[in-house]
């Protein structure tokens, strides 16, 4: 919020705290404040409706609607993916170093198979617990 010209975040103005699992509490240090947080918080677009009593001001955090639980799962999705990407570049960079290891005659070529062979298998393991971790999430988000 716009605190004497400056933006300044909220939770260096006030307390924030959890009062239960779907209220927050904003105590403000500077009751003159109060009136200027609420106006912030309703033009952040967060879909919030805070309430006052003049010290302190009460957000409740409504129940997600299926189209943001959707998003959640989607953004879930894209970070498995990202995932995904870095235990391949991880396979792609060990599979390097044992071709540049067989090149210079630090390992036989068998070596090199078998050595593949493991960077395979870590790879096929890292990307079904990936697949599971994320199966197991998209079912909590869409948990009504």
């Amino acid at each position: 919020m716009d605190y004497n010209g400056v933006p300044t975040p909220i939770n260096h103005m006030a307390g924030v705290s959890v009062l239960e699992a779907k209220m927050l509490v904003i105590q403000p240090w500077d009751r003159s404040s109060t009136r200027d947080i609420e106006k912030a918080i309703l033009k952040s677009e967060l879909g919030l409706t805070p309430s006052s009593d003049g010290k302190i001001i009460r957000l409740p955090i409504p129940p997600l609607t299926e189209e943001r639980r959707r998003d959640f799962v989607k953004m879930a999705k894209e970070k498995g993916e990202d995932a995904k990407v870095a235990v391949r570049g991880a396979r792609r960079d060990a599979n390097d170093r044992l071709k540049k290891a067989e090149a210079s005659s630090d390992i036989t070529e068998d070596e090199l198979h078998r050595g593949q062979g493991e960077v395979q298998k870590i790879t096929d393991a890292s990307i079904a617990d990936i697949d599971k971790v994320l199966e197991a999430k998209e079912k909590e988000i869409m948990e009504v």
